[in-house]
């Protein structure tokens, strides 16, 4: 029985888990039962999805502050509405955390998450019709870097770079499935592209942003970094920074570095090529308000303040460390039980795993088999898939969530077995693909007992 099925007399098990919701409680008993079961939910699985995380009490209480009341278009000191000098030094403040924490020049953190925060920087430094260049999406690359169902390949004329042998996709070696720089140069020599994205939601490798400024320079194209996973992991000294090299950075607010679902946008305080009396801040600014959104998110970005201040931490350095020590051994050990990665390991906090390859399972009914055993991931596709994308050959799996719980080395080698035991616990019959449910229960029963284990709480759930 799933916890959303749970009858309601099992209400008083959850009362609790959610003893700030009391108000919520008395005024919509059905969203109050929903939320202490997602908090059970939370508590009780592993996630995995390296996208996911778990923000801080701090993180959360910000979020739902008066702020959230608030009307403010504009930005500091230029607002349409009265009333907002407060809001407008929380603002400041945010974007002065994410100017010293990333040593940019100017922030902007009023887009509501990472897709606008692209559609912001296309929208700055292209017109509709220019060219950009961006990574493949079955290859690792994200909708917005100019996928053809998605705003930036429907209005933007578009190349990638990857591996497809059938779409004819190049800029990636097929064999270790690692970015071949000079083929990328190659791409971007006969494209041309007004923008080149770097950056990605599969690619468990380092970025190469200095390489990328360079063919960058050399077609007279602005450069994008788009930092959505790996914002944390660069801030804690284990992933090269973008900002030196790239004109503009984009990044969403949770995953790695632990904010709340929002966004933001670096750049560098320089002219812009079509008109040296606009700045590159002014463009990006412009952009997001009025051209994109109205009135931003205030509460969002007073947790995001808040979030900045966590990640200028000691404590946080050391947690991003653990976020790639942890991926780098549960790397090591599913590639011990024989499963095939692609790239060999990881350099960051995923992997991608071909599940086709190495167990002759798709990677979707993998992931429900896993869901059931209480390991939560995501299907994926992997470089040159021969599968549909709805039921791909490959798994992602990240360490970021899995570390903020306090996870190490151990539990690391212990969730590859659990893995190793599912693809185990599979049967073939037909087109069907059956996992045994008797081993399934006993792989949940051990993930609750690690789950409740006290030396692993929830950060920023009480229960």
């Amino acid at each position: 029985m799933s916890i959303v099925d749970m009858p309601a007399s099992l209400d008083s098990e959850f009362v609790s888990t959610a003893s700030n919701f009391e108000r919520l409680r008395e005024i919509d008993p059905e969203i109050y039962l929903l939320t202490c079961r997602e908090v059970i939910r939370q508590s009780q699985y592993i996630r995995l999805i390296p996208s996911e995380n778990y923000t801080s009490a701090a993180v959360m209480q910000a979020m739902a502050t008066p702020f959230c009341n608030k009307y403010s278009e504009g930005y500091p000191g230029k607002r349409y509405y009265e009333g907002n000098e407060i809001v407008d030094a929380v603002e400041n403040l945010c974007r002065q955390r994410a100017c010293s924490l990333f040593g940019a020049d100017h922030a902007n953190v009023q887009p509501n998450s990472g897709s606008p925060a692209n559609m912001a920087a296309y929208y700055a430094l292209m017109k509709p019709g220019d060219r950009v260049l961006g990574m493949h999406l079955p290859s690792g690359g994200h909708l917005t870097h100019g996928w053809n169902v998605n705003f930036s390949g429907i209005l933007y004329q578009t190349a990638f770079y990857g591996y497809n042998q059938e779409q004819g996709v190049t800029g990636m070696d097929p064999e270790t499935g690692m970015l071949d720089y000079e083929e990328i140069r190659r791409i971007a020599l006969k494209f041309k592209p007004n923008v080149i994205f770097a950056g990605g939601t599969a690619y468990p490798r380092i970025w190469d942003f200095q390489r990328f400024r360079q063919i960058a320079d050399e077609v007279d194209a602005y450069l994008v970094a788009d930092i959505a996973h790996i914002n944390g992991l660069i801030l804690g000294g284990v992933h090269p920074d973008p900002v030196p090299y790239a004109d503009v950075v984009t990044s969403t607010s949770h995953k790695a570095i632990r904010g709340p679902r929002g966004g933001f946008i670096l750049c560098k305080n320089r002219p812009m090529k079509d008109d040296p009396a606009t700045s590159l801040p002014d463009r990006i600014d412009k952009a997001v308000f009025p051209t994109l959104q109205g009135g931003p998110h205030n509460n969002t970005i007073a947790a995001l303040a808040v979030c900045f201040a966590e990640a200028a931490t000691q404590e946080f350095k050391s947690y991003a460390q653990q976020i790639v020590a942890n991926a780098k051994v549960l790397s090591e050990a599913l590639i011990a039980k024989g499963w095939h990665l692609v790239t060999g390991g990881t350099d960051n906090h995923l992997i991608l795993v071909d599940v086709m390859r190495s167990k002759k399972i798709p990677g979707k009914p993998f992931a429900k088999a896993l869901y059931d055993a209480g390991l939560e991931t995501n299907f994926n596709s992997v470089p040159n898939d021969p599968r549909k994308p709805f039921s791909p050959s490959g798994l992602r799996i990240g360490t970021p969530a899995v570390t903020s719980r306090g996870f190490g080395e151990e539990q690391m080698r212990q969730i590859a077995d659990w893995m190793e035991r599912t693809a185990t616990a599979c049967k073939k019959e037909g087109k069907e693909y059956h996992f045994d449910p008797a081993a399934i229960a006993k792989i949940r029963a051990e993930v609750i007992e690690l789950c409740t284990d006290p030396r692993f709480p929830v950060p920023g759930i009480s229960i």
